[in-house]
């Protein structure tokens, strides 16, 4: 699950929201060249410039990469994974990645329709056990594309928010419970979840979910359409789409520290994740999982990051040509927009298959769920990727060192 950082519901992550747009109106992007200069000095400057950043204290841990189709090219660790233990914040530090995660959905659509088991274009009905229909245009099918690139018709509504928060631990001590966290005895089944949502018989349904506009035509981001695309793969394919995704994705790129549950990491590893740079949250699941709870390291979803990057350059492993060319593909037109979003680094400008692309060829995803923010995109021109990772809910000067983080990153992207 995930509250995008532009259109968050809960008013407690409301500094996300700042976060991307300051992002995409002061962020440009820098081109620097470097010479006579080695890698190990170039990355040494980059590490010297990022600590003073980091120092101004807002922020408890964080990790960031830069990537290119060869490799990673950079990658460090700062602050804390778990302050009170002073255990370290390093590029092997994992934590979940909000809606990065749906890139990840993406993919696996795509390996599924290679194979034969679906086709983008079907009606998610010829795979569903229950009903989804606009009730607003009951003739109307909608597809598994227009999950995919957000023109579903599908919203997310209130009990989106007020249930998909699960405490891990009815007695969770001194640390921070949130007002949307509920009990552990409250916790359900993924499938569950969206059967009550958009199941006309469901105990949540209400025709409010899906908008007056027929499916296809009007781009709405949805958490739920997320994870009933990650349903509807696993009914094509017969397969737990967290096994889909561990066989067909994290083994071959040898992500190791990569799993969509706690028992699937080494939680040794795991991040603490604060309210804010004094309060630890409570731990926490996600019911709707697919959509925004991969737990990840920056140094594992930096081979993910590489990966993309040669599947763009008609160099990808998991995916064919054909494959990777439709995950790129932009599918939208002004005429699906309310208003379009021309910022840099907005990943709603246009779609592909849950893969965002913004108007100035950025291309990727953000991410934002209490106590976590993530960044990940690589320029479509040059080639290069960039990641950051947070551990901790921004207040406005933490949005300010969000940013000076990662405009340090774009001013030595092209450095190294």
């Amino acid at each position: 699950m995930e509250y995008k950082l532009m259109n968050l519901k809960q008013p407690t992550l409301a500094p996300f929201s700042m976060l991307k747009l300051c992002i995409n109106i002061f962020i440009s992007l820098a081109v620097c060249q470097s010479f006579g200069q080695t890698h190990d000095s170039i990355a040494k400057q980059l590490s010297n410039d990022l600590k003073p950043i980091f120092d101004k204290g807002h922020i408890n841990g964080l990790s960031v990469a830069i990537v290119n189709e060869q490799g990673t090219l950079f990658e460090q660790g700062l602050g804390y994974a778990d302050k009170k233990a002073g255990q370290p914040y390093t590029e092997h530090t994992i934590q979940n990645i909000a809606s990065i995660s749906k890139t990840f959905i993406g993919v696996a659509l795509l390996k599924a329709q290679e194979m034969g088991a679906l086709n983008l274009d079907d009606p998610i009905n010829k795979y569903l056990p229950f009903k989804v229909i606009n009730p607003h245009f009951p003739d109307k099918a909608i597809t598994i594309k227009h999950l995919a690139t957000h023109t579903s018709s599908i919203k997310d509504p209130s009990q989106y928010e007020d249930n998909g928060y699960v405490l891990m631990h009815k007695n969770n001590d001194n640390l921070k419970v949130s007002s949307n966290f509920i009990s552990p005895d409250n916790m359900m089944d993924y499938k569950v979840f969206l059967k009550n949502i958009l199941d006309q018989e469901g105990n949540w349904y209400h025709k409010k979910v899906f908008l007056k506009n027929e499916p296809g035509a009007l781009f709405e981001y949805s958490n739920i359409a997320a994870g009933l695309a990650a349903f509807v793969l696993e009914k094509a394919t017969g397969q737990a789409f967290n096994a889909f995704t561990k066989t067909y994705i994290f083994s071959p790129l040898e992500m190791s520290n990569s799993g969509w549950f706690r028992d699937e990491v080494d939680n040794s590893k795991h991040s603490k994740l604060y309210a804010d740079i004094d309060t630890e949250l409570a731990p926490y699941y996600l019911i709707n999982y697919p959509d925004g709870a991969l737990i990840t390291s920056i140094h594992d979803l930096g081979k993910f990051l590489k990966e993309l990057i040669s599947g763009y350059n008609g160099h990808g492993t998991l995916l064919n040509k054909s494959s990777y060319s439709e995950l790129f593909k932009p599918n939208l037109k002004d005429s699906n927009y309310k208003k379009r979003n021309t910022n840099v680094y907005n990943d709603e400008y246009n779609m592909g298959v849950f893969m965002g692309i913004s108007a100035q060829g950025q291309i990727g995803h953000t991410g934002g769920d209490p106590g976590v923010g993530t960044f990940m995109f690589f320029n479509s021109e040059t080639k290069i990727g960039k990641i950051l990772f947070v551990n901790t809910e921004l207040d406005k000067a933490g949005v300010n060192e969000f940013i000076e983080i990662w405009k340090v990153l774009e001013a030595y992207e092209n450095k190294l």
